[in-house]
């Protein structure tokens, strides 16, 4: 399948798991991609595996950085995908807990990079009258979450951000949904389990216990939602938050 051939799309959180298994993905299916990540190691063993693909390292977090990729985008033509997969996770505390940094920093990558990334190149697709969009929440983004209530507030505010796109501009071409995952077994999770200590293996269990399936998903298995939502055969899809999480919400 080459669903993308001939189309340029942007990743962010290119570096490593969810947003790798993404670049990954489009690549293969013929997209010619800008990789962005803040991690330029773990960007650069994405970009290797992404053929005439461009790499950039930027913090998600700035404006002028996001500028930097919407004209380094330029090299590869009019970007017509978007998936923005940087993210971060904790804190696993109670929110009374949470400091004003912690907070911060989850609203600034989250809610903050996803704006700036759709900011940065939404006007294009606009231009062109065609454009597809997939932000990246999570399940904890659709149900309060009493282990990362700070976490969950900040994915909630992705998928409300993404829908306000999808109703604003849907009638200009543009579709805007979210994929939202449960527990995947990614370098983020592991990291939480690690943050336990003597607890990550009890953690590790609790996290699996909750799941119908008991199991984690897979990288490839929400990237593989992530591009049917960008493709064309999702051209009715719009607006829409859809689980990845082996029927947890269900």
């Amino acid at each position: 399948m080459e669903r993308f051939a001939g189309r340029v799309g942007v990743v962010t959180g290119a570096g490593s798991g969810l947003g790798r298994a993404t670049a990954t993905g489009l690549a293969r299916e013929g997209a010619r991609l800008l990789l962005l990540d803040r991690d330029s190691a773990g960007l650069e063993e994405t970009r290797r595996q992404c053929a005439g693909s461009i790499a950039l390292t930027i913090d998600v977090t700035r404006g002028a950085d996001m500028d930097r990729a919407r004209d380094a985008a330029a090299g590869l033509g009019r970007v017509e995908l978007l998936a923005t997969a940087a993210g971060v996770l904790g804190p696993t505390k109670p929110i009374f807990d949470v400091t004003e940094e912690e907070w911060d920093q989850l609203f600034d990558v989250n809610v903050k990079g996803t704006w700036l990334a759709i900011r940065a190149f939404l006007p294009q697709m606009l231009a062109a009258r065609r454009g597809a969009i997939v932000t990246f929440s999570s399940g904890a983004g659709l149900s309060g979450n009493v282990t990362m209530p700070a976490y969950s507030a900040s994915k909630g505010a992705v998928v409300l951000l993404t829908r306000s796109v999808a109703a604003s501009h849907a009638a200009e071409g543009i579709r805007c949904n979210s994929v939202c995952p449960g527990p995947i077994d990614t370098p983020m999770l592991r990291h939480t389990f690690a943050q336990a200590g003597d607890a990550a293996a009890e953690r590790e269990a609790f996290f699996r216990a909750r799941n119908p399936m008991q199991r984690f998903g897979e990288a490839e298995e929400v990237s593989a939602a992530v591009l049917f939502l960008l493709s064309d055969a999702a051209g009715y899809i719009n607006g829409v938050a859809l689980p990845v999480d082996g029927g947890k919400l269900a």
